[in-house]
């Protein structure tokens, strides 16, 4: 398998206080992998990084996609976008006051083809790039069963489903890695049952890779091939779900005593 993502040495200081320090993570193409840790340890800052949110302070990020390795320290969060990387938040973040439709739409502009005076003046172009959009963004509102509710806005969605609309958004700007930040929070079990399976399925159908951070453990070790587990800012082990889950580190990490001589 070869490398899609490449993080080397990242650090991100906020004045006095680093946030993270010196991560190393590598992802192989088509990888499930698992970002836990502790409240507080430095995930969703990693996860900021990646997409443009925040400059790194030092270090590197290398996404290689069809032979091309490209910097995405430094880049703007749209520009991450159009390189290939999407993303969903721990605190959903859709266009509340929009239409499920049009949240999916918006993210699909990133690929139209027609220019802005096209647009502008409604061209024949401009109509025909719609109107793909259109079916495209109805299509992959079927596959989250969301497509009989295309009309409502966002914020009337359960909460379940808003994230599972989040997740349509993200995969609507084609990505070829999917950043998830905590996507079953809030869910009951059932919920997380099937966010688990959908999970899976979005991974083979897309052919993505993909990066989640999660603090319901049950998820992550049925879900993820491997996981790296950060504290105060540091990787402090990686490894397969068996080796991480009897690793003593983490476990000190998460029970906050030292069991060297349990």
């Amino acid at each position: 398998m070869s490398v899609i993502l490449n993080i080397e040495k990242l650090t991100k200081s906020f004045g006095g206080l680093t946030a993270v320090s010196n991560v190393n993570i590598k992802l192989e193409q088509g990888e499930l992998v698992g970002l836990i840790g502790p409240n507080g340890a430095g995930k969703t800052t990693v996860f900021n990084l990646l997409t443009g949110v925040y400059v790194p302070t030092a270090g590197t990020i290398t996404l290689s996609k069809e032979g091309k390795n490209t910097a995405l320290q430094g880049l703007k969060p749209y520009k991450v976008c159009m390189n290939g990387v999407a993303r969903t938040f721990q605190n959903i973040r859709l266009f509340k006051d929009l239409t499920v439709l049009d949240n999916v739409r918006i993210a699909m502009h990133k690929n139209v083809k027609y220019g802005l005076l096209s647009g502008f003046l409604h061209l024949p172009s401009y109509h025909r790039e719609e109107k793909k959009l259109m079916e495209k963004s109805i299509e992959l509102l079927k596959i989250f069963k969301l497509d009989d509710k295309k009309d409502e806005y966002a914020k009337n969605l359960p909460y379940g489903e808003q994230r599972h609309l989040e997740i349509a958004r993200a995969l609507a700007t084609n990505p070829v890695l999917l950043l998830l930040d905590e996507p079953a929070a809030g869910m009951n079990p059932a919920e997380t049952a099937k966010l688990t399976e959908l999970i899976k399925w979005i991974r083979e159908k897309f052919n993505l890779t993909i990066i989640l951070i999660e603090h319901d453990m049950s998820l992550v070790m049925k879900i993820c091939e491997r996981i790296y587990v950060l504290d105060y800012g540091m990787v402090i082990a990686k490894g397969t779900p068996d080796e991480i889950k009897t690793n003593k580190r983490v476990i000190e990490a998460y029970l906050g005593e030292d069991v060297s001589n349990a």
